[in-house]
Formats: C-alpha cells, structure tokens, sequence
C-alpha cells in the first residue's frame, strides 16, 4: 500500500506538498475509511485551479516511470512557473507486509530524468545520477537482484539517441523490473503488482458527447446476459430505476435501450448524470480487477449529491482495501456519516492539504455538522 507521496515544484505546487495516508486521528466512527491504520477513502476539497487534477497526475507519475508509455501529464508546463529550481521531485513510501520502500526520482521533465533512488528498510539499494553520469549499484544483493548486468545498463546510457527514444534516461528500475529474474515473494514484485493497478478517472463533457467511440467492445461484453444484469444492477443501485435490453441491428451494430412498452434508445436519452455513471462503470467496474489505487478527479461533477453518496459507499463495500481519492466541490458529502474528519481534506490555493481535523483547534466529534462548519468560515484560512 502507498503510505506516503511527496511532490515539489511540478506544476502549481511550487512548495513541497504531502498526502501521508498513515495520519489518522483515531475515530470510533466511519472506521471502514481506514484499514490496517492506514487511510484508504479519502476525500479532497479545493476551490478551482487549486491543483486538484494536477495532483492526481502526480501521484500518477510513478506508472509512467516504472513501465514507459504515455504520461496523463505530457501537455502544458511541467515545472512550476514561479520556481528557480529546475526539477520537479517525486518520492513515494511504499508498506508491503514487513518491507518498507521508498521510490524517489528528479524530473527535468516529462522525457528527462535527473535522478533516481530504491531505498528498502532504509537501506538504499541504488542511486542514479543521470545528470553528472554517477551511478552506485552497491546493495543489489539485499534484494537478489545482484546478477542484473549493470555494465549493460550503463553502456545503454552511452549509446542512447535522445531523438529517437522518448525517454533519453531509461529509469534503471523500469531496466531491472524487465531484465532480472526476481524472486517470486521480492518486494520489487510486489511494488510492481500494486503499481499496475493505481488508475486515474476523469469525468468530463467529451465522453458524454460521442459515445459510438468508446462503445462497441463495451456493448459486446453487454451480450453476456450476466454482464446485462450486472449493469442494470448497478444503475439500480446508483437510484437509475431501469430496466435494460440490448438489441443487435440489421447492420451489425449493437443498441443499448430502456426496455419500456417502447423501446427507448439509451444513449439518446440518458441524462449526464447516468451516462457518467456508465463512464465509471466502465473503466472500473466490470473489469474483474483488484485495483490497488484509484484516484477520482471530480467524481461528482454530473451527480445528485445522494447518487455521490451511493457512489461512495458503493466504493468502499466493494473495494475496501483499495486506496480511493476522490475530489469534489460537494459540500453535502462532507459529513460524518461515512466520512471522517481526517479522512477530508482542503486543498488550499498555495498547495497545502490539510485535514479538516488539523484545520480547527476544536476537537471535531462525530456530532459535528462540518458542512455547517465550512459554510460558516471555520477553515476558511486553509483554502
């Protein structure tokens, strides 16, 4: 699980700014927010262009380093525009049962690392200096990786041709992961197989407009009559009262309806707030997956604040151990019900996060009404 992520200069967060998922304040109710005393439902706060999303694509980061591919960061300016300083830095803390990890890394940009760090059970394991050309590989026996042929890796930093690759300092993690048969319990294995799973979802008005695009395989899969149901339950359980049937045309072309007396086509009909739902639905639900961490951007930007409730609760009855983010302006949700006060935070325009719990000298109790308290200006200082 991600304890800990640390990030400085990328973006709008000039100052260094952290979410350490271990800081919990010890309340008796909404305990289904955290598991093994680590924070695993959160919920963030911020008016906009505070940095919301952009915090989501730096937590991100560590997928793109570790496997390549396409960065959710690759357009606008990666560095912070007010800053001197000409790197962004990354540093996550990893807990695997009795492993503790820290990956750390410095950014010139999204194509050029300046340099990269292991460090397990406080032990580094290597460092890379890709910026001055040092590298120190000396503790790679402590995770049975000593046969990885270093001298390899290092000639492949001579010969590289910034123009033809995307990445000119290759991250000697992402070289190691593919080219050293590691030990099925190594703790690298373990950090991969979390890594794979973190996911970031978006909601925004371009997937409600052109659904052909991203539909076929998704009506496909909705031909297994199970699959149909599931769906169906799930809008159901959202409070979409419907009933469902897919139908295939004359041309090929599959069709989602409502099943009334008449068929209603589907995607025609369907109000935002449903066709959000079903953006949701598939890219996380359906997918028969373990997700690890999931961070939602603005998750209830379409929704009724009771649908934002149900999908909350939805998260956390079936996803309990996965680590879920999700940012919002929906002060309704803010409420001890099925939240707690260090499990709600406020993104400030400087790039603080604060915990609504560290942001008042009273001790904030279960009877607290904390949409009340934020309406009133009693963290007003923390935005």
């Amino acid at each position: 699980m991600l304890k800990k992520f640390t990030l400085k200069n990328y973006k709008n967060f000039k100052d260094k700014i952290s979410i350490n998922f271990k800081n919990t304040a010890g309340y008796q109710f909404s305990t289904d927010c955290i598991v093994d005393g680590t924070i695993r439902k959160m919920l963030i706060y911020g008016r906009n262009a505070t940095g919301k999303t952009n915090l989501g694509m730096a937590l991100m980061d560590i997928n793109a380093t570790m496997f390549g591919g396409m960065r959710y960061n690759d357009r606008g300016i990666f560095l912070n525009a007010d800053s001197t300083e000409e790197t962004a830095d990354f540093s996550y803390e990893f807990g695997f049962e009795n492993d503790e990890l820290m990956y750390r890394y410095a950014r010139f940009s999204n194509q050029e690392l300046k340099e990269e760090e292991l460090i397990i059970n406080g032990r580094t394991i290597f460092y890379c200096d890709f910026e001055n050309h040092k590298f120190a590989f000396q503790n790679l026996e402590y995770i049975n990786a000593e046969t990885a042929s270093t001298d390899r890796y290092l000639q492949s930093m001579d010969i590289v041709d910034e123009e033809e690759l995307e990445e000119s300092k290759l991250p000697f993690l992402r070289w190691m992961i593919s080219n050293v048969a590691l030990n099925n319990d190594s703790v690298l294995l373990k950090l991969v197989y979390y890594v794979r799973r973190m996911q970031i979802v978006r909601v925004g008005n371009g997937i409600l407009r052109l659904p052909r695009r991203w539909n076929d395989s998704f009506y496909e899969s909705l031909e297994d009559s199970d699959k149909l149901q599931d769906f169906e339950e799930f809008l159901n359980e959202m409070g979409i009262t419907c009933k469902l049937i897919l139908k295939k045309l004359p041309d090929g072309q599959r069709e989602l309806y409502f099943w009334h007396e008449k068929l209603v086509p589907f995607y025609e009909t369907a109000s935002s707030g449903t066709l959000a739902l079903v953006d949701l639905y598939r890219r996380l639900i359906p997918k028969n997956w373990d997700p690890s961490f999931i961070y939602l951007d603005e998750f209830d930007a379409f929704y009724h604040y009771e649908m934002a409730e149900r999908v909350i609760n939805f998260f956390k009855r079936n996803y309990p151990k996965c680590q879920i983010i999700m940012t919002t302006h929906n002060t309704n949700l803010m409420t001890n019900r099925f939240m707690r006060p260090d499990c709600l935070f406020i993104l400030s325009g400087t790039g603080d996060l604060t915990a609504l719990c560290d942001a008042t000298e009273r001790e904030l109790r279960e009877g607290h009404d904390l949409k009340k308290m934020y309406i009133s200006g009693e963290f007003e200082r923390y935005e």
